[in-house]
Order: structure tokens, then sequence, then C-alpha cells
């Protein structure tokens, strides 16, 4: 099971193309800052099967070109959310990851390992307000750094100034996600 903040079946707000959003709930870091504290209480959101993320991602398999995992702390759900890289990477689908831990953080404590076999592009790095990232798309803070895990993206693709914000109406909600900066008014 996951515990699953919220799904943005396609988005062109959240990496390369279009792709499908997760973001999980759950961050033990809990950066200064961070645009999204509503997800640091791990009980929070709500239980998913695997399968059924799975499924989701399925339906939207022909509108995207990969999934994207946010949070809160994706590496804290590692295990099942490794599962759901793994199901995506079998459509066909890239899998860009976001961690506020390093790589070599993420190497050295264990349990990560399955997740990173599964991820072609991680942002990583804590968050911090005090650098905000003017050169580069989808990165937070000029402190997080990009890691082409496998031959799928190359270096280069996340340059750029081009900054987006997707705002959604529907069933009686608006719904934001984006760059962080525009969306705490920065």
């Amino acid at each position: 099971m996951l515990r699953v903040a919220a799904i943005v079946p396609v988005t062109e707000a959240e990496g390369p193309g279009r792709r499908f959003a997760l973001w999980v709930q759950g961050c033990s870091i809990r950066c200064a800052g961070c645009c999204n504290p509503h997800l640091f209480d791990a009980g929070g959101g709500r239980a998913m099967a695997v399968s059924s993320v799975v499924d989701l991602i399925r339906r939207s398999a022909e509108r995207i070109e990969g999934i994207t995992l946010l949070g809160g702390e994706p590496f804290e759900q590692a295990g099942p959310l490794s599962r759901v890289a793994r199901g995506a990477r079998d459509l066909g689908l890239s899998v860009m990851t976001f961690s506020g831990y390093t790589l070599d953080e993420l190497r050295s404590r264990g349990g990560a390992e399955a997740l990173l076999a599964q991820t072609d592009l991680l942002v990583d790095g804590r968050y911090d307000a005090a650098q905000p990232e003017t050169g580069r798309r989808w990165a937070g803070s000029a402190n997080q750094r990009f890691h082409f895990l496998t031959a799928r993206y190359s270096p280069g693709i996340e340059l750029g100034r081009e900054r987006m914000v997707e705002i959604t109406l529907g069933g009686g909600r608006i719904r934001a996600n984006g760059w962080p900066a525009l969306l705490k008014g920065g």
C-alpha cells in the first residue's frame, strides 16, 4: 500500500513532456519553506494499492511519456513506489523522481536501490528557500541536482527559464501544480 496525497493523470508542469504525477504523503525531512508542508504528515492522504495506481497509469499511458514521483518524500515509500515505477516502465514510460535526500544519502541509507533502479531522472537535495532556482525547469532551489540515471534523458533537458503552473477547475475544486515559487507567490 501507498499513502497518496494527489494524482494528476496528465500534466506538462512536472517534468519532460506529458506526465502522470503522483504526490506521496509523508516527509520526515520537512524542508523550511517547502511548497507542500501539508504532505509532511505520513498519516494523511489516502491509502492506495500499488495495483490501483498502476491501473490509473495504464489508463493515461497513451497520452503521456512518463510518470513523476513527488511528495512528500518518495523514498520514504521506496518499496511500493519501485513497483509503481516498474509498472510504468513495463508500459514503456519514463520515471522521474524528486527527493529531498541526496543521491549519496539514498545509496547509503538502504531500501532505495529498487526505486533508483527504476528511475530515469532523479532530482535530489533539500529545498533551500535562500537559493531559488532561476535557470532550470522543475527544480525548486539551485542546490538541487539532476541525475540522469539512464540514457532516456540527456543533460540539458532541464535548462531554460520557462516556468509553468497548471490550474485545473473541476468538481467544485481548483487545483494548481507546477513551479513552487509561483504557487507560493514568489
